[in-house]
């Protein structure tokens, strides 16, 4: 090397850190500077300039190449071409020839915490500059002293792509040109100690599905949608007065093929849309499908938020289930989760070497009992983080609205800790107060960017609000589970009936507190797994009383005031827990108790679909009457629906005793009819009822001017109606 290529002190200093992978700003070293050109790529030789010929000398004792005095002809964007170790030739691109692709307003958008779009510049993107095609790489990780993308394109060396620190922002950046959709690559970050460690991609948008946990570049969307008709009519929907009863659903046990294989999204997406039109449900419920390394989580320990689940097949293939289930009038909801992400050592966990998205003291940083993290709901990044990825299944996948998970942990900094275990708010109370900030602006931001969408709490504690607006000091949730109603009905199910009558508040307290919310009545995946049962094992009595009562049970949930949730296998008597490693026993609809289950619940549905008094009021004390709710000797009870046309009259026994000749209450003289009941030979009853109907009397009974007298099943519910003819 002459003269003039001999480092300089500075110089050394730079060699020494591209070489050893700790320089911190490697733009200011590497690539075209001034009158010099310098590259660095190990384990190479003949190292040139494709465009004007020119030979870079390699530095002693270093694999950087270095030319002076360029070619001034030299265009910005050049390409070095060379030899490797194997003798196999190579040109590309240098990419220290190109200058920041991030915008100053996203990036400060980013540190306010409101660039909702965030996703479509931070992660692996497919880019072109100035007619150079490649992938533009952008992460956050403030604490970093270094950051490299590594992946087989650069044999996983973090020397050969650091990146670009953009100001005081905490966002790196580089684009690699040439690079195309399918490599794989992860973030290779050096702390501030000097440590260094491999970090998938908080954005990342595809997993590799093996053993390995590294991200794959994909290319932008281009999926052709067909829903269009699906999404100006729920823009337009007033979901508060419509039907709407919800399937959940575990994808990789729903069903699987002969061989026990987990089916695709794409596979599930035709026998999903088949069984429930069939069942009447308004829209499935996903558990969550966002990239999860362990199985056994269900998707709760998500790591890839941005990434739908590798092993149900490709976004496109999600994408067409939810396109083909609006095609078919039925709406999708995601389970998700930002209450908590695993410890996982490539994921978000001291992603930087630092409590990055979580807090530093386990005290408000850690959920001990699940062995996860908490975010830091006060740090403006990390709330851009959570919003837009909200936003980010809605937009990108259509989504009809969000389930969000363990609501109740973010809400309390004492949330299943011990007495010295958390640290009390700035007011010395219990409530975290990020986490409400976080979530109300979560609610304003989705329910304005995506009118008609639905924001689901699971929140089981007392907290007041959760499903008023923000602007009425609410938390702005559009519903909440009834986790009180749902405990307190199971409670009473499971006993014996000749013990029901001592525990008849159990299903007449919930209307103390009914409308304080917007309520869905869950009964859902929760309540079938760690050894608590089935919900017909659940049930009390023999196999007969076991399917009488549930039967019951579905009864009263699609005629009490609220919308419904039902996990899958609930529909037909599933007998075991719920197995994630094996499909539901569908088998079992060989036998008639399990079919004539499944028949009563698909009537409910539609019934509840068909008749407006069933749904409109749901949230409204317009919608509800009770005809009586004390007959606690009889375990009987008995009330009506109402909507501005109609009345529908609901009386359910929860004894294994018939009552003939019972009488009820009603509003008006005229003929009544059933329109329903759970005792039918058709759903594998016993087949007692009141067949051609019953003619109300001028007999006052419980403040009601008329009444009439029908026969009463055993642990049955009977749905009647007065006739229009």
């Amino acid at each position: 090397m002459n003269q003039k290529s001999k480092p300089n002190k500075r110089l050394s200093a730079d060699y020494a850190d591209i070489t050893a992978a700790r320089h911190s700003d490697p733009f200011s070293f590497l690539g075209k500077q001034n009158n010099s050109v310098r590259v660095y790529l190990p384990n190479a030789h003949n190292v040139a300039i494709v465009e004007t010929d020119t030979v870079l000398e390699q530095v002693p004792d270093t694999d950087i190449f270095v030319v002076d005095n360029i070619d001034t002809s030299l265009p910005q964007h050049y390409k070095i071409s060379w030899t490797d170790s194997r003798g196999h030739q190579h040109q590309s691109y240098d990419p220290y020839s190109f200058g920041p692709q991030l915008s100053d307003y996203d990036i400060y958008l980013h540190g306010e915490g409101r660039n909702w779009r965030s996703w479509r510049w931070l992660g692996a993107h497919i880019h072109q500059v100035d007619g150079i095609d490649g992938v533009l790489f952008a992460v956050w990780a403030p604490s970093a002293s270094r950051v490299s993308v590594v992946g087989d394109f650069n044999q996983w060396d973090g020397r050969r792509h650091p990146m670009r620190l953009r100001g005081n922002s905490g966002i790196w950046e580089i684009f690699i040109p040439e690079l195309s959709s399918g490599e794989l690559y992860k973030f290779e970050i050096r702390t501030a100690e000097g440590k260094v460690h491999l970090k998938s991609d908080p954005y990342a948008r595809e997993f590799e599905y093996s053993s390995g946990t590294a991200n794959r570049i994909v290319a932008e969307p281009s999926y052709t949608w067909a829903d269009d008709k699906w999404l100006t009519q729920r823009k337009q929907s007033d979901w508060l007065h419509a039907p709407l009863s919800i399937y959940e659903v575990h994808l990789g046990s729903w069903q699987r093929d002969a061989d026990g294989r987990i089916m695709s999204y794409r596979e599930l997406a035709t026998r999903l849309v088949e069984h429930v039109t069939y069942m009447g449900f308004t829209h499935i419920e996903l558990l969550p499908i966002t990239e999860h390394p362990f199985y056994g989580s269900w998707g709760y320990q998500t790591i890839g938020y941005f990434a739908p689940c590798a092993r149900y097949g490709s976004a496109d293939d999600l994408r067409y289930l939810v396109d083909l289930c609006h095609q078919n009038n039925i709406g999708v909801f995601a389970d998700w989760v930002p209450a908590h992400f695993p410890k996982d050592a490539h994921g978000l966990a001291r992603f930087d070497g630092t409590a990055l998205y979580e807090h530093a003291d386990p005290r408000r940083g850690e959920h001990r009992d699940w062995n996860t993290l908490i975010f830091n709901y006060g740090r403006h990044e990390v709330r851009n983080f959570l919003i837009a990825n909200a936003l980010y299944w809605l937009e990108e996948f259509h989504f009809d609205g969000l389930r969000v998970d363990a609501v109740a942990s973010m809400l309390y900094l004492d949330f299943a800790r011990e007495k010295d275990d958390w640290l009390p708010n700035q007011y010395g109370g219990r409530e975290n107060l990020d986490a409400v900030e976080f979530i109300k602006q979560l609610n304003i931001v989705t329910h304005e960017q995506f009118p008609g969408t639905i924001v689901m709490a699971e929140e089981s504690t007392d907290w007041p609000n959760v499903t008023r607006p923000v602007h009425d000091d609410g938390l702005g949730f559009s519903m909440k589970w009834n986790m009180g109603w749902m405990h307190d009905v199971l409670d009473y199910m499971s006993l014996d009936p000749i013990y029901r009558q001592s525990q008849h508040n159990k299903l007449t307290f919930g209307m103390m507190y009914n409308y304080n919310e917007n309520f869905i009545l869950p009964f859902s995946h929760d309540e079938v797994v760690h050894e608590k049962s089935s919900l017909l094992y659940k049930m009390s009595g023999d196999e007969w009383q076991q399917f009488a009562n549930l039967r019951l049970l579905y009864c009263l949930m699609y005629t009490y005031p609220g919308k419904q949730l039902l996990f899958m296998g609930n529909e037909f008597g599933q007998g075991p827990e719920w197995n994630h490693d094996q499909s539901l026993d569908w088998h079992v609809l060989e036998y008639p108790l399990h079919k004539g289950l499944l028949n009563a619940v698909k009537d409910l549905n539609h019934l509840n679909k068909q008749h407006p008094a069933l749904f409109y009021y749901d949230f409204e004390p317009a919608g509800f009457q009770w005809l009586d709710c004390n007959d606690a000797e009889n375990s009987v009870f008995s009330y009506q629906r109402m909507s501005d046309d109609e009345k529908i009259i609901v009386v359910m026994n929860f004894t294994p005793v018939p009552r003939d000749n019972y009488r009820i209450g009603v509003d008006e003289a005229g003929h009544y009819t059933e329109l329903l009941n759970t005792d039918s030979e058709y759903y594998g009853g016993s087949n007692l009822g009141n067949g051609p109907g019953c003619v109300a009397e001028k007999i006052s009974w419980l403040d009601h001017p008329w009444s009439i007298s029908i026969n009463l099943p055993p642990l049955a519910g009977v749905i009647l109606k007065k006739s229009t003819k």
